[in-house]
């Protein structure tokens, strides 16, 4: 389905003038020209404007900023789910461009082979499609700190069960929430994406501050 512009200024509220910078800055495919006067751009165009709002926005990325992830990620803005994960891939990846292979990461992180199996069948370390970030890099840190501070283990198992189970029932929700319209797919995304990235922690934080009050009055 082709839109024209004022269609899709209407479905994204952004402005021609900022719709026109997207296409230059390469951010959206140009338009079809059938007619001189005529320029006719595809619906995907709204998923990616959405999505470029809600780095803006959420993350406060540039364009620059924007420009790389799209062109280092492989996006399909007209699969909506598939796009939700790619996001949350891109949101748990590298925060600032650098990727490493097994051979690096296990230099840099100062881990054995067999250290770094055993995080990644409990589920404490992924290796993504572009191998390990520094994201991965920091909790290899954090988990030193634990063992050497002798926090226990049972906090991080916990912590991995959760996720699993949480995992299950988000995929589940989301699968039957963007099967229910096809025509609503771009609400149901951004209501999804804001549930798992912004309300999931937000609850799990409150609950802990929450706790650690309740039982700071109980002892005192």
């Amino acid at each position: 389905m082709s839109l024209k512009m004022k269609h899709l200024m209407e479905a994204t509220g952004e402005s021609k003038s900022t719709i026109l910078f997207y296409i230059k800055e390469g951010l959206l495919p140009e338009p079809q020209k059938p007619k001189p006067n005529l320029h006719l751009y595809d619906e995907s165009c709204i998923n990616i404007i959405k999505f470029i709002k809600y780095l803006q926005n959420q993350f406060s990325y540039s364009i620059a900023q924007i420009k790389s992830v799209f062109k280092e990620n492989k996006f399909t803005f007209s699969d909506d789910f598939s796009m939700m994960l790619r996001s949350l891939e891109l949101m748990s990846g590298s925060t600032d461009g650098k990727w490493y292979n097994d051979e690096d990461f296990l230099e840099l992180s100062e881990l054995t082979k067999e250290e770094l199996n055993i995080y990644l069948e409990q589920g404490l370390l992924f290796r993504q499609e572009r191998g390990f970030s520094t994201q991965e890099l920091k909790l290899v840190k954090l988990f030193k700190r634990a063992k050497k501070m002798g926090l226990k283990k049972e906090l991080f198992d916990a912590y991995i069960e959760s996720a699993k189970a949480l995992a299950k029932i988000e995929y589940q929700v989301g699968s039957e929430l963007l099967e229910q319209d096809k025509s609503l797919n771009n609400e149901h995304y951004e209501l999804l994406f804001d549930t798992i990235l912004t309300l999931k922690p937000y609850i799990f934080n409150m609950h802990t501050m929450q706790e650690h009050k309740k039982q700071m009055e109980l002892k005192s």
